[in-house]
């Protein structure tokens, strides 16, 4: 049995409830079911139901991350605030921290939000659009567990740490350019696992500086020991520019530590120094900039409308149909979701009748069921 489909409504509604039952607030977990599922209207696979259970559900049981989060603010001036989550709902404390950027940025032109402590957050692009859908350009990044290499390194030592940035447009979609700084993520390589894909060439580094191919859970199983470490963009060396990703997770390595004197590289493995599973303890940095400090949102939305759409119009490669602008692929899977659902693998399929099994939501019957 391959992907099926499961509605928008049904999935929101038992992710909602399944979070309640590991003892999330039903408001908290509302916005942690969000940004999850808008991984999936996003056709972003490897961060949404995906990692429903592995990645928070397993967690909470396991208790290295707390379902009721305290957003505690350490210090705050009227343009920027230290946030330590305290290791609770990273999604939770993501929506708090740009929403108090965003009320900064509205006040003062600019506000900036600096967090540690915090747990997996899913995809940065939803923190970015927030600020976007406020007529704010938004920015935002997160460390995470090490396992992308540096150029000329094969141990990894930092996380695929996200540089994701969001400017408002006069389109029907912002501009949202959310990507890791690795040439691909833990997320992905898990997926492929799930699904049977093999890794792609260049994209995972052995400790003896070869290219690591082939079955991707093995791949993965090689990333969580030691022996295989991410590439940065732009791959192994410096002859495509690795270099280049690399100075790049550094910048989101050392935003997301050194503001709010966070954890970093290998403090954030997960692990004790005797192998015990502990919280991560991520940061995560969050800035907004309102344009009508500036010459106003529709100025700003028109000229970054007028120069995505210049962008597209431009000459072709041969064969090429259409030119892109980041956002806009995201958009369209989003349409042709809108009335039928997320589709969930087979894997997923089973974690979620576990789930359901295990918190007692007899209710949901899930349409691989029948």
């Amino acid at each position: 049995m391959g992907k099926m489909i499961l509605d928008w409504k049904t999935a929101a509604e038992f992710i909602t409830d399944a979070f309640v039952s590991a003892g999330v607030p039903r408001a908290d977990a509302e916005i942690c079911t969000d940004v999850l599922l808008e991984s999936d209207r996003r056709g972003i696979e490897s961060h949404g139901c995906n990692r429903f259970k592995p990645i928070y559900i397993d967690r909470i049981k396991a208790g290295i991350q707390q379902p009721t989060t305290n957003f505690e603010i350490i210090k705050e001036t009227p343009t920027t605030a230290v946030v330590d989550g305290h290791h609770g709902m990273g999604q939770v404390i993501g929506h708090r921290a740009m929403s108090l950027a965003i009320e900064k940025a509205k006040t003062y032109g600019m506000g900036m939000v600096a967090v540690r402590n915090s747990c997996h957050y899913g995809i940065a692009g939803y923190y970015a659009t927030m600020a976007t859908s406020a007529g704010c350009i938004g920015m935002t990044g997160t460390n995470a567990r090490p396992s992308v290499a540096p150029t000329f390194g094969v141990e990894g030592m930092f996380g695929t740490n996200p540089l994701t940035v969001g400017i408002p447009t006069d389109e029907e979609f912002d501009f949202v350019l959310d990507c890791a700084t690795s040439i691909t993520q833990n997320g992905k390589v898990e997926y492929y696992a799930r699904i049977g894909e093999d890794v792609h060439p260049g994209t995972i580094i052995d400790e003896n500086g070869n290219s690591v191919e082939g079955d991707a859970g093995v791949a993965l199983g090689k990333i969580r020991d030691g022996s295989a470490a991410l590439t940065a963009l732009g791959g192994i060396g410096e002859a495509l520019g690795g270099y280049k990703g690399y100075g790049y997770a550094m910048i989101v390595e050392l935003l997301s530590a050194v503001l709010a004197d966070g954890l970093f590289g290998k403090d954030l493995d997960g692990k004790d120094e005797n192998g015990n599973i502990r919280p991560y303890g991520l940061g995560h940095f969050f800035i907004a900039i309102d344009t009508n400090h500036f010459l106003g949102e529709n100025v700003c939305r028109k000229k970054a409308g007028d120069i995505l759409r210049a962008v597209r119009a431009s000459k072709k490669a041969p064969g090429a149909e259409r030119i892109y602008t980041a956002g806009e692929k995201e958009y369209e899977i989003w349409l042709s979701r809108r009335d039928s659902g997320v589709p969930i693998n087979p894997s997923v399929q089973a974690e979620m009748i576990k789930v359901r099994d295990e918190y007692k939501l007899g209710k949901y019957k899930f349409p691989w069921e029948e």
